[in-house]
């Protein structure tokens, strides 16, 4: 069973079809990139799989449990943690503070506690800043606070919404550096990311989204190596 599977998801803004029969999966352990140009669909497939959005048509799947119609706080509960598009961190909040309301799910202080110091563990950084006001942080401190944010559930699968973002190129080699060590750490991803190079660099598997339809799917070396995704995507 999938951790994760999208089947014939059609979502709408409207009256506009934003999503044509969506369907796809991750494994559990897996580092799955989805990429496209921009408007082609890949932040309206985080929405509908979080609950932001509901598909009119098709089935989400979290770990076998339909969730297609749930609201986002009982997708949150059911296992699915997301770092959104642009951070959203809490600017008026300290560095720790917004790590404790990535874990407002949790009734265990220590379990709580726990996650922080593993947030500490994987990025230093935040730890030096634990007393800091977000809003006060680098665009880098700020997309390690929205990843160590999501990871304080404990989710099942973390869907990330373009971490590379308005960062520097040595930060976005650091970025890709922390979702390989997540991954390897075991925690199963679902990555949407305009830097498709980097994405698939780094991915199992990938899939090609455009005009919110699957137009391809591999894994993500021979998607690297394909003639289409090499002109479309990796400027080459």
């Amino acid at each position: 069973m999938s951790v994760l599977e999208l089947d014939n998801i059609h979502s709408y803004y409207g009256n506009i079809h934003a999503l044509m029969g969506i369907s796809l999966t991750v494994e559990k352990g897996e580092i799955v990139a989805l990429i496209g140009a921009n408007g082609a669909g890949k932040t309206t497939t985080l929405r509908s799989i979080s609950g932001l959005l509901h598909p009119r048509k098709g089935h989400v799947l979290l770990e076998g449990k339909d969730i297609s119609h749930l609201p986002p706080h009982t997708v949150h509960r059911a296992g699915l943690g997301l770092v959104p598009e642009g951070r959203g961190i809490f600017p008026g909040l300290t560095v720790l503070e917004n790590l404790e309301m990535g874990a407002y799910i949790i009734d265990d202080k220590a379990e709580i506690e726990k996650g922080i110091q593993n947030a500490f563990s994987l990025f230093p950084r935040l730890k030096e800043r634990a007393q800091q006001m977000g809003g006060t942080l680098s665009g880098g401190e700020q997309q390690m606070l929205a990843t160590a944010r999501g990871l304080m559930s404990n989710p099942t699968i973390l869907l990330m919404d373009e971490p590379s973002m308005g960062l520097a190129p040595v930060l976005v080699d650091q970025i890709f550096e922390i979702i390989k060590e997540l991954n390897k750490r075991g925690t199963t991803i679902l990555l949407v990311e305009q830097n498709a190079l980097m994405a698939l660099s780094i991915a199992n598997r990938g899939y090609v989204l455009q005009t919110g339809n699957i137009v391809l799917t591999d894994t993500g070396a021979n998607l690297k190596a394909n003639d289409m995704v090499r002109k479309a995507y990796l400027g080459m």
